[in-house]
């Protein structure tokens, strides 16, 4: 079964959230989170700092991530497995793959029109919302 990871990475003051605009299919055109494949020799917390840095130049000295949840899909034989960090210090984020930028938290993450994942963008958003206390600290 084929690994993938997404990040919610969380700017300083928890007030903004790290996305970028796909570039490819699938979700050409939408809002993410940053991640991508975990490697066959990869754990699944050391492929999101993997990604995190080819994506946006963020390093594991600049934020701590945490395991927030899963997803598993066993009719596509693909997992995703969701990381949460807030950056310790301002942070300028770069990169080639996609687009970024960052968010504020106003926005109706479930709205497929806007963001990737049928929804799951604001089910994770939820989800850190009711714990940003232990997640984002």
């Amino acid at each position: 079964m084929q690994g993938y990871n997404a990040i919610a990475v969380f700017n300083q003051a928890t007030d903004k959230v790290l996305m970028c605009i796909r570039k490819k299919d699938p979700y050409l055109g939408l809002s993410n989170f940053v991640g991508g494949k975990i490697e066959e020799h990869e754990s699944g917390v050391e492929a999101a700092y993997r990604e995190l840095l080819e994506e946006t130049g963020i390093t594991e000295s600049d934020i701590i991530l945490t395991h927030l949840m899963d997803f598993n899909y066993p009719l596509d034989d693909c997992y995703v497995e969701i990381y949460v960090g807030r950056l310790n210090k301002v942070k300028e984020v770069y990169g080639d793959e996609n687009e970024l930028y960052w968010s504020s938290l106003d926005h109706n993450f479930f709205d497929a029109s806007k963001y990737a994942g049928e929804g799951n963008i604001g089910h994770i958003m939820m989800h850190i919302a009711m714990h940003k206390s232990e997640l984002l600290k």
